[in-house]
């Protein structure tokens, strides 16, 4: 049998509400809240809260509107609840916490009759099912009772207070699983704080209330009881029934006086026989629960606008840092900077200026003969270029590489969730990765193999220029190189004049052998293949950045999808009809 088979014809919470309620699930699973931005862990608290609450409550009660109500008996340390379930029962089918904390699991009192409603599939599915005392606090106690009548079910949870904090994560759990709280409290406890945070939170969803104050002297009942009943009034909890139980002995067993808890088990007896009144507490509290999941999903959904629009900025900050490496790399290896220094002496060393450039606009077919000459007799100069180029790009590449880790560095630690991302890296982030020298040290070679092929493969399909390739292939391909890095922007006074007379010497020479249109065709083309190997070593930079924000799994659809999650259950709620208040009498 399916679920949606479960919602029968005349529950008011139909199919669609059921597979609305799944989706709203669904889409607060999906939401994720990674990042540490101000008040994130609260959010993170309340979507468990609310996906706890879907599945251990909500869609199994709205598939089974004609459940047992299940009335949780949950308060303060100390109070006195456990011996209340007991005496409610006749029998001790719970045991009292001796020593604080006391951790065990929750035990549910059911009539024999109803077994069948709680098994594994129903209410607090995580919980495993048992039938004998444990500690587990995993684990949920079944107890078969006749003193319980049929339709009622009484769970006895841990304190909401407890030292211990796995017994205050379950006690929330199960009363937001509750048709019915019992809030149990006493004179010297009901003015605590947290029993009144939980309080709160059922004044917010409408949930169905009961109130006992428990283990108080008789000269003070009255007293204490009416402060209470203020207490309760200012904060949206009057109509809730106010029960009071004397202090008194116990019975041998740890039970009090049948009279003493008369007036709760009359008041749940008769809840337990009309089906309607408890048909209307169940569908109050459901309904309140629901109404509270939808509001409160809207909240998650704006905690995951301001993840995805954090991670945004973080993303751009170092998008734009590494951007700006690659720009100024690409720029410096096309304005002339790298002509000069190493890369300049060894250039003049192979191919010298003088004489040569003097004479290159009037007397080409002569230079050519001494640029052969030249070049024939340098393989080593033509060798030392080479190595002077790799050496400037190398350094050209780590210095921006450096910049642009410590500019994404500085832009993250100026937000929190950048530090906490940082932190968390296990690398620096700050410098460039260990083995970018290594990885730029074969790309430049690689670029500088591809220069050479492509010499190569224009000169084959030349056959004038063969004596030319015979012997020059290497030095032409540095004067290519040359001519790569053939603007002088870079440079000032006369060492512009000198590296732009070598490359004007550069440019004449590939001329002369490949013709004009194929020089600026083979410069571009070396150009290109340098800018892409180089935006390939820096995108690998960025990407330590890039790769955390995506292993975050963001996505800016899912606050949308949380809203319209729970647009769709309201609308749907709406169409329902409301019962009376059955508390209000």
């Amino acid at each position: 049998m399916t679920h949606l088979q479960h919602v029968g014809s005349d529950n008011p919470y139909d199919a669609q509400m059921l597979t609305a309620l799944v989706r709203l699930r669904g889409a607060l699973q999906h939401a994720v809240l990674p990042l540490e931005l101000p008040g994130v862990a609260s959010r993170r608290n309340e979507q468990r809260e609310m996906v706890d609450q879907l599945e251990d409550y909500v869609i199994p009660r709205v598939m089974t509107l004609d459940a047992p109500l299940l009335a949780v008996v949950g308060g303060s340390t100390g109070a006195g609840k456990s011996t209340l379930v007991n005496s409610l029962v006749g029998a001790r089918v719970t045991e009292p916490g001796v020593l604080r904390p006391t951790t065990r699991s929750p035990v549910l009192v059911h009539n024999p009759a109803d077994s069948g409603w709680f098994g594994q599939d129903r209410l607090l599915p995580d919980l495993e099912r048992v039938h004998r005392a444990t500690t587990d606090p995993k684990a949920l106690q079944l107890v078969a009772s006749d003193a319980v009548p049929p339709g009622l079910a009484i769970l006895d949870a841990p304190d909401v207070d407890s030292v211990e904090e796995s017994n205050r994560t379950l006690a929330a759990q199960l009363l937001a699983a509750a048709d019915l709280w019992i809030f149990v409290t006493s004179a010297a406890r009901y003015a605590d704080q947290v029993p009144w945070d939980f309080l709160r939170q059922a004044a917010e969803r409408s949930a169905a209330v009961a109130i006992v104050l428990d283990r108080t002297p008789p000269d003070a009942v009255d007293t204490v009881a009416a402060h209470l009943a203020r207490m309760l009034a200012s904060r949206g909890l009057k109509d809730s029934p106010l029960f009071t139980v004397r202090e008194g002995p116990v019975s041998a067993e740890g039970l009090l006086p049948a009279a003493a808890v008369a007036d709760i088990s009359g008041w749940l007896r008769d809840l337990a026989a009309d089906s309607g009144a408890r048909a209307a507490v169940v569908k109050q509290t459901l309904d309140g629960a629901i109404r509270t999941l939808t509001r409160r999903t809207h909240d998650v959904a704006d905690g995951v606008a301001e993840q995805v629009a954090a991670e945004r900025r973080l993303r751009e900050d170092a998008e734009r840092a590494y951007d700006r490496a690659i720009q100024d790399v690409v720029d410096a290896t096309a304005d002339g900077t790298l002509l000069r220094g190493e890369v300049l002496a060894r250039w003049q060393e192979f191919v010298g200026t003088g004489e040569l450039l003097r004479g290159l606009e009037t007397k080409v077919g002569w230079v050519r003969d001494r640029l052969v000459n030249a070049i024939k007799g340098k393989p080593q100069q033509a060798e030392r270029v080479t190595v002077a180029v790799e050496s400037g790009l190398e350094t050209l590449i780590l210095e921006h590489a450096e910049a642009a880790a410590e500019r994404a560095e500085a832009s993250w630690q100026s937000l929190a969730p950048g530090q906490a991302l940082l932190a968390d890296a296990g690398e620096d982030l700050g410098r460039a990765s260990r083995d970018l020298r290594r990885q730029a040290e074969r790309a430049v070679r690689d670029w500088q193999q591809d220069v050479l092929e492509m010499v190569r493969t224009e000169g084959a399909e030349k056959r004038s220029t063969a004596r030319f390739l015979a012997f020059g292939v290497n030095g032409l391909s540095v004067a290519l190189m040359v001519v790569v890095f053939s603007h002088t922007a870079g440079l000032t006074g006369a060492e512009a004049g000198i590296a732009g007379g070598s490359a004007v010497l550069g440019q004449k020479l590939l001329e002369a052998v490949f013709g004009d249109q194929a020089v600026r065709s083979l410069a571009d083309r070396a150009r290109r293949s340098l800018a892409v190997r180089v935006r390939s070593l820096l995108d690998a930079e960025r990407a330590r950045y890039t790769d955390l924000l995506d292993a975050l799994a963001l996505e800016g659809q899912s606050a949308d999808d949380l809203r319209n999650a729970a647009r769709r259950v309201d609308d749907l709620r709406y169409r329902s009809v409301r019962g009376p208040d059955p508390l209000s009498d």
